[in-house]
């Protein structure tokens, strides 16, 4: 009767060493997962390394930014993800234009933002300008002399410069001498028309004065500016009475953000009590100057 021989028994030593085989071979695949996210294959170890602008709180379309609006984070880029079209400063975006409605911890990138208004789509546009409590929107005539030849854009800040005799202000002023003065500093430009200065997309292209990518359609021709409704009155009084100049401020000279708050000196529309000669030379002391 034949007798089937034992099984053989398995060499000491033998399962340890495909052990220690599977643990390099782990060691090996782990060096190299490092070694690409390292090189760009993949995100790097190590946390976020990327600081870029993202939206504070939700961005409603066709809204110009402040400070307000936006913070910086950091991020981690996988794959091919590049910064080219990213903000790595807030400075960056301010006073740009959101061509969509941007939510709260969006990446803001240059394909949202515009640098004209007049480029964003109208379609989704708001009922209402992003006006501060007690401030109103007015128009005001512009040309190649009187606005800085097209410079001024979209989110500068002007000065303006009333120019004329002292007849001007009526009453028992009569003096022939002419008389020129800054009238109003830091007045936001919110809005041109109907003509625009060469602007495009804040993705690149044209600029002001010229360049490919956008249309020059030449200087335009009038500013919306944001205001109260006193200075809307003596605006008004300017712009009827003497020659009225702007000049374009330096960025550095600009308010931090736009007004948030009611002006003191006059808190509502209903505020405004009316202008004359008087008003003007009182609050201004143009017969002081001659």
């Amino acid at each position: 009767m034949a007798v089937a021989p034992a099984a053989a028994r398995p060499r000491p030593g033998g399962g340890r060493l495909f052990i220690i085989v599977g643990l390099l071979l782990a060691v090996l695949a782990f060096g190299a997962v490092f070694l690409i996210g390292g090189t760009g294959g993949g995100a790097a170890l190590g946390g976020p390394n990327t600081t870029v602008v993202i939206a504070k709180q939700q961005i409603p379309i066709r809204h110009q930014i402040t400070s307000a609006d936006v913070e910086t984070a950091k991020i981690s880029l996988s794959g091919n993800a590049t910064t080219d079209k990213l903000y790595t400063n807030t400075t960056d975006v301010v006073a740009l234009i959101s061509e969509v409605n941007i939510s709260k911890g969006t990446v803001l990138s240059a394909d949202m933002l515009a640098r004209d208004v007049n480029l964003v789509p109208t379609g989704l546009a708001p009922a209402y300008l992003p006006l501060a409590k007690g401030y109103v929107a007015m128009t005001i005539p512009t040309g190649e002399q009187q606005g800085v030849a097209g410079h001024i854009s979209l989110g500068d800040y002007i000065t303006v410069i009333a120019s004329s005799s002292l007849a001007a202000l009526g009453g028992d002023i009569k003096k022939a001498a002419t008389i020129s003065k800054t009238v109003f500093t830091n007045v936001r430009v919110i809005g041109l028309g109907p003509a625009s200065t060469g602007v495009t997309s804040a993705s690149g292209g044209a600029q002001a004065g010229g360049g490919t990518g956008g249309q020059v359609s030449g200087v335009a021709s009038s500013l919306t500016i944001m205001l109260t409704q006193c200075d809307a009155e003596y605006f008004t009084w300017f712009l009827n009475n003497m020659t009225v100049r702007y000049t374009l401020e330096s960025f550095k000279d600009y308010l931090e953000q736009p007004p948030q708050a009611p002006d003191p000196s006059c808190p509502a529309i209903t505020a405004a009590g009316g202008v004359s000669g008087k008003q003007v030379d009182a609050r201004y002391k143009f017969s002081a100057l001659s």
